[in-house]
């Protein structure tokens, strides 16, 4: 290997095993050798320009790295795939979206979706992507259903993204897509609700139907071990939501014996719901409740959430 070609490597190594042709011109590689390595199966062409230095498969970091490459000056990555370079969204998006300036006009490339901005966002990373909350905001404007924009936010919780700074980008943003449901709902995970499934049982089944309010994230020690509820009402009622789709019964051998020792050490009863439940069973839950909270002495009162609610008849097959 020639002095030239190893100088191109090592400057490839440096991002991800990609180069452009330009990169490699200013380190003495012609294009015509270009050619001969990517008809040769040495490298493999990305995009017009940009090359990653193998023959394998790319990997996805490669792919957005190339596409940075391709977009040159000023570009970020943004949406799904900043999102995904900061671990606020768990699968690879097939596309790279890449930001640049709006004063920049780059050509359409297979895999690549080009967003022209006015206000280029803040960025960062060695793999350069928006900021996190600005990279919040922009997945959040493509929510397809209130459950998705629950995710996105809770999940950005999850990696500490200040629901403050996100705020901040709302009140900052021209245009955004929801934007007062998507303020509702960057408050309710301050207060601590973290998932689809929560706000759910927040809304629906909770307030709907006039509980009295669970403190939620409720932390204890039991058993020895700091363990923490998702929602524990003051009657000594603990209520679980569960919104994998995995586990088919629902529980593991670690809840059973949290579950247990909730019993034993303060009395509290344990009821656990997934989707299927919080969803098309809403009014039933809001009975069983009521009964443990009845069991466990609450005096209030429950409402009907509406003409068609059914709270009542099932409250009268659950007693």
């Amino acid at each position: 290997m020639d002095d030239v070609l190893t100088a191109v490597l090592t400057h490839a190594r440096t991002q991800d095993h990609c180069i452009t042709t330009r990169e490699c011109g200013r380190l003495g590689l012609s294009r015509k050798r270009i050619h001969w390595l990517v008809r040769n199966g040495h490298w493999k062409r990305m995009h017009q320009g940009v090359y990653v230095v193998h023959s394998g498969a790319a990997t996805w970091r490669q792919r957005a790295r190339a596409a940075l490459l391709y977009a040159g000056t000023g570009a970020a990555l943004s949406h799904e795939a900043a999102g995904y370079a900061r671990e606020l969204v768990t699968q690879p998006p097939r596309v790279i979206d890449v930001s640049i300036p709006a004063s920049r006009r780059v050509h359409a490339s297979r895999g690549i979706r080009i967003t022209r901005r006015t206000c280029m966002p803040p960025t960062s990373g060695r793999l350069r992507s928006t900021n996190p909350e600005h990279t919040v905001i922009d997945l959040l404007d493509r929510a397809r259903s209130v459950d998705d924009a629950v995710g996105i936010i809770t999940q950005a919780c999850r990696r500490r993204v200040s629901p403050w700074a996100m705020r901040q980008v709302i009140a900052d943003r021209g245009r955004l897509r929801h934007r007062r449901l998507v303020a509702d709902l960057i408050a309710e995970a301050h207060l601590g609700i973290e998932s689809p499934l929560e706000r759910r049982y927040h809304h629906d089944v909770e307030r709907a139907h006039g509980l009295p309010t669970a403190t939620l994230q409720a932390r204890a020690v039991l058993d020895g071990r700091w363990t923490r509820a998702d929602r524990r009402y003051a009657a000594g009622v603990r209520v679980e939501l569960d919104g994998q789709l995995a586990h088919p019964d629902g529980r593991t051998d670690k809840d059973t014996w949290r579950d247990n020792a909730a019993a034993v050490q303060h009395g509290d009863l344990t009821l656990r719901y997934r989707w299927i439940h919080v969803v098309s069973m809403t009014c039933e839950v809001a009975a069983q409740v009521v009964l443990a909270l009845r069991r466990q002495g609450w005096t209030g009162e429950p409402r009907p959430c509406g003409p068609a609610c059914h709270l009542q008849a099932a409250r009268a097959r659950a007693a």
